[in-house]
C-alpha cells in the first residue's frame, strides 16, 4: 500500500530537479548570449572606453541576472523543501489513518468470522441433530410398515401409559382368558368387578394406503379396504375378548396416534358408529389417559373401603384413649376440689387465729404498768402475758 506513496514523492522529488535543472540551462544560456554580445561588440571596433563602459554594464547585468537566479533557485528549493515536508506530513497522515482503517477492519473482520464460525456451529449440531431426527423417522417409518414391528409399538406405547399409572396388582399383559384367547392388556376391575380388555393391534396398511392415495379411483379403494379391515378388527375383539362374566361388556380399540383418532371421527364415522355397537371403545394415547386416571379414582376408593374395618377399629382405640383422658381429668379436678377445699379451711382457720389476735391486743392488761411491746416476729409474753 505504501509504493503509490512512494512513486508520488519521487515524481515531486523529479519535478524539483528538472526545474533545477532549467534554471541552470537558462543562467547558461544569458551567459552564452552575454558572451556572443561582448564579440559581437568587439567585432565592431568601438573605442576602449565605450568596450569598458558596456563591459560594466554587461557585467552588473550579469550580477544582477546572476542574484536573482540565486535567488529564484534558492525560493525554488525552499518551496521544494516545503513541499516535501508537507508532502511527507500528508504521506505520514495518510499512512496512519490507513493503518488504523487496516486495524480496525482486521478487528471487524475477525469479530465477524468468529460470529460466523459460532453460527456455522450452531448450523452443524442443528445438520446433526436433523440427520439424527431423519434416521429415527426412518426406523420409525421401518416400524410401522411391518405389521409384527406396528403392533409392538403401539403394544410398548399402551404398557407404557397403563404401567406408569396403575398399580401393578391392577392389570396383566398379554393375559390367556377362559376361552384360549390373549389379549394384549387387562385391567382387574376392585372388588371383584370383571375385567377391561384393551387391544393395541390397529390396521395401519389401509390407513396409509388411503393418506397416500391422490386420485379418486384410488382414494374410493383405499376408503373401502379400511372399512373391510377396521369392521374385521372390530368384529374380533367383540368375539374374542367380550365374555360374558369375566369380562366387561365393552373393549377398548387403542389406536397409537392422535391424527389417525382425528381422522377415523372426520372422514369414517361409520365405522365409528359400528365399533360403539359392537361394543368395542376406540381411543387415542390422550382418551387412554383419561380412561386411566378415572381407573385411579376407582381404586383409590376400593383401597379406602379394604381399609375402612381397620380405621374403625383406629377409631374405636381412639374413643377408649379419649375416655380414659376424661377419666384423669376428672380424678386430677377432684383433686384439684379437695386442694382447694383445704386452702379455704387453712383460710378459715387463719381468720380465726387473727381475729382472736386483734381482741387479745385490745384487752388491758389489769396491773397495766407495762405496755405491750411488739416486734416484727408477732405478740410476745411481757410481764407475764401475752401482748
Amino acid at each position: 500500500m505504501s509504493q503509490p506513496f512512494l512513486t508520488i514523492g519521487h515524481m515531486i522529488i523529479t519535478v524539483s530537479e528538472a526545474l533545477l535543472l532549467g534554471a541552470s540551462v537558462f543562467a547558461l544560456l544569458l551567459i552564452t548570449i552575454v558572451i556572443m554580445l561582448m564579440r559581437a561588440g568587439g567585432t565592431r571596433r568601438v573605442g576602449e572606453a565605450e568596450t569598458q563602459r558596456r563591459e560594466a554594464e554587461l557585467q552588473n547585468q550579469l550580477a544582477e541576472m546572476t542574484g536573482r537566479l540565486h535567488t529564484f533557485m534558492q525560493a525554488t528549493a525552499n518551496r521544494d523543501a516545503h513541499m516535501t515536508q508537507n508532502l511527507n506530513e500528508r504521506l505520514d497522515g495518510v499512512t496512519f489513518k490507513l493503518g488504523q482503517n487496516l486495524h480496525e477492519n482486521n478487528e471487524r473482520t475477525g469479530q465477524h468470522l468468529q460470529v460466523l464460525h459460532e453460527r456455522l456451529a450452531v448450523i452443524d449440531t442443528a445438520q446433526k441433530n436433523l440427520t439424527e431426527l431423519s434416521t429415527q423417522m426412518v426406523g420409525l417409518q421401518d416400524i410401522l410398515a411391518n405389521k409384527q414391528t406396528r403392533g409392538a409399538f403401539g403394544q410398548a406405547q399402551m404398557e407404557a401409559v397403563i404401567a406408569d399409572r396403575l398399580p401393578a396388582s391392577a392389570y396383566a399383559f398379554q393375559p390367556t382368558l377362559s376361552n384360549g384367547t390373549r389379549p394384549d392388556c387387562i385391567v382387574k376391575m376392585p372388588d371383584g368387578g370383571l375385567d377391561i380388555v384393551i387391544d393395541a393391534k390397529f390396521p395401519l396398511e389401509a390407513f396409509t394406503a388411503f393418506r397416500e392415495a391422490s386420485e379418486t379411483p384410488e382414494i374410493k379403494a383405499a376408503s373401502q379396504q379400511l372399512r373391510g379391515d377396521m369392521g374385521k378388527h372390530i368384529k374380533d375383539i367383540s368375539e374374542k375378548y367380550l365374555i360374558p362374566g369375566e369380562t366387561q361388556e365393552t373393549a377398548l380399540m387403542f389406536v397409537p396416534s392422535e391424527s389417525i383418532y382425528a381422522d377415523l371421527h372426520e372422514k369414517f364415522d361409520d365405522v365409528v358408529q359400528k365399533a360403539y355397537r359392537a361394543r368395542v371403545m376406540i381411543v387415542s394415547p390422550t382418551m387412554l389417559m383419561l380412561a386411566v386416571q378415572t381407573l385411579q379414582t376407582l381404586f383409590r376408593d376400593s383401597q379406602m373401603r379394604e381399609q375402612a374395618g381397620l380405621i374403625q377399629q383406629e377409631v374405636g382405640r381412639m374413643m377408649g384413649d379419649v375416655h380414659r383422658l376424661r377419666d384423669r381429668v376428672l380424678a386430677l379436678q377432684k383433686h384439684f376440689g379437695m386442694a382447694n377445699k383445704d386452702i379455704d379451711l387453712i383460710l378459715t382457720s387463719s381468720d380465726k387465729v387473727t381475729k382472736r389476735a386483734l381482741k387479745i391486743g385490745q384487752v388491758e392488761l389489769e396491773d397495766g404498768d407495762e405496755p405491750a411491746v411488739e416486734d416484727d416476729q408477732g405478740p410476745k409474753l411481757v410481764s407475764g402475758g401475752l401482748s
